[in-house]
């Protein structure tokens, strides 16, 4: 009754995960399918084997090679990445969990709890990372944060070329930067995020 409890759990927190949390940061429909096919598979796949000597051995076997097949087989951003690694967390926690306890009920809530704080909007709204193709050779370092900081508007807190072409006049940057107060954020024109 408990593997139920915890199964029943489990759909409850993947719930919280895909259509409070990620759906509507994000809008990404792709992964919505994603995390919660991978949770209930995970948790499926751990219930079974959760019941065999091999359980935990073969439960964080598995938990590695998904991560693997899932993270060659397309390209997805750093936040993807970690709503992903949650959602496979919550479905072995839930699989391999044969009672109840408060102690798994607390890490599936913790889970959730550090994506809800480390994903929000609010966080470091005012700051941004961007690759970025400018229609100039920039050799020096000073002239480059100074053109990136003009055309930005912001203050640039690390770049690196990742491409410097003389012969074409352009120069391909990645930049992480903080926009002011004075300049308005994405939030603030109404672009999503």
């Amino acid at each position: 009754m408990d593997q139920f409890l915890m199964l029943a759990l489990d759909l409850v927190a993947i719930s919280v995960l895909t259509f409070g949390l990620y759906f509507p940061r994000h809008r990404r429909r792709d992964l919505v399918v994603a995390f919660l096919v991978v949770n209930v598979g995970v948790a499926a796949v751990s219930a079974v084997l959760g019941t065999t000597d091999v359980g935990l051995g073969l439960g964080l076997g598995l938990f590695g090679v998904l991560s693997i097949i899932r993270l060659r087989s397309s390209e997805i951003a750093q936040h993807e990445v970690a709503y992903y690694f949650a959602a496979l967390s919550l479905g072995l926690i839930a699989g391999l969990t044969t009672t109840l306890s408060p102690l798994m009920i607390a890490l599936m809530g913790l889970i959730l709890l550090v994506l809800f704080v480390g994903d929000n909007p609010a966080m470091f709204r005012r700051y941004r990372q961007q690759t970025i193709v400018l229609d100039s050779a920039y050799t020096d370092e000073t002239a480059l944060r100074d053109a990136l900081e003009r055309m930005l508007g912001a203050k640039v807190h690390r770049v690196a070329v990742t491409n410097l072409d003389l012969v074409n006049d352009s120069t391909t940057v990645d930049v992480r930067y903080q926009l002011s107060d004075s300049v308005p954020s994405h939030e603030s024109l109404g672009v999503g995020r």
